[in-house]
């Protein structure tokens, strides 16, 4: 059985990939922060900062996909934002370096990356993998987090970058915070409501790893974002409508969520398009192609 070894493996994304793979026939291990994190697969102590990696954890890796960051989703403080920075981009410097030092060489490195790449920005552009990265914090994070996955070239991998937008799943993640003021009888669109809400079902995400896992044509970095373009506004109005509910109130002014969120509002108040074409070419099909699929498959 080839190995494949997944950082970040704990989480949302990480679980359901780990999974999918045991299922598909692969050793999957995994590192951990703690050996309190519970998991059905073989796992290994890494602490980056620190510089304490596990013996034996990079033995025989066919595969390293890197999934490992913290939420950006937390409010952004000075010290947080290091954190957010550091649990991407350091990490995988670290394991790079190690990697270097064990003369570990896998067939290919799958990082994860995020549509943030592009900016948070709201315009009619429908970015592609071809366009610049942007220069504000998220842009800059996702600029170097890609940067330190394409070092792995020269320990002759394959590097596979999945920039990945929101991700719906039947439970925890971006829809959860969605659900709760509709629930409530408090939900509303955000600022304008007109901002685009880049989105992908979590199978089609953990399909797109599977992926790039195993076909070889697979190099350099994919969006991952559903073909449908859907505004806050529509987002809002449809998940109301698949919870039964109504929307009373106005849209929340800008001054409102900027006073609450701090800087970290342009995650809700900022939004483009995001282009799939690249992935689609390759040969993927989405399952959830459109929201109505999605939600009708999440909220039921």
């Amino acid at each position: 059985m080839k190995k494949i070894l997944i950082s970040g493996a704990t989480g949302l994304v990480g679980k359901k990939l780990s999974r999918k793979l045991y299922e598909r026939g692969y050793q999957v291990e995994i590192l951990v922060r703690s050996k309190k994190e519970k998991s059905d697969f073989k796992s290994y102590v890494w602490d980056y900062e620190n510089g304490f990696l596990e013996e034996g954890a990079l033995d025989n890796t066919y595969i390293f996909i890197h999934l490992a960051g913290a939420p950006i989703s937390n409010r952004w403080t000075d010290s947080y934002k290091r954190e957010i920075y550091a649990s991407r981009v350091s990490s995988a410097q670290f394991i790079y370096e190690e990697m270097q030092k064990q003369n570990i060489h896998p067939e290919a490195v799958i990082s994860a990356s995020a549509v943030g790449f592009y900016g948070q920005v709201t315009s009619e552009q429908n970015f592609s993998e071809d366009d610049a990265p942007a220069e504000d914090f998220l842009g800059c994070v996702c600029t170097d987090w890609e940067l330190k996955a394409l070092q792995f070239q020269n320990l002759g991998s394959r590097v596979v970058r999945v920039r990945t937008a929101t991700v719906l799943s039947e439970k925890g993640g971006a829809l959860e915070v969605f659900k709760k003021p509709i629930d409530l009888g408090l939900g509303s669109a955000l600022g304008t409501g007109k901002q685009y809400f880049p989105w992908i079902h979590i199978d089609d995400l953990i399909n797109i790893y599977c992926k790039a896992v195993e076909d070889a044509t697979m190099n350099g970095a994919y969006n991952a974002s559903a073909p449908d373009f859907v505004t806050n506004e529509t987002l809002i109005n449809k998940l109301a409508s698949y919870l039964n509910k109504k929307i009373f109130l106005p849209n929340i002014p800008q001054f409102i969520i900027k006073s609450i969120m701090g800087n970290m509002s342009v995650l809700a108040l900022e939004g483009s398009k995001i282009s799939s074409r690249k992935i689609e070419n390759s040969g993927f099909k989405f399952k959830y192609d459109n929201l109505d699929k999605a939600f009708t498959d999440v909220i039921s």
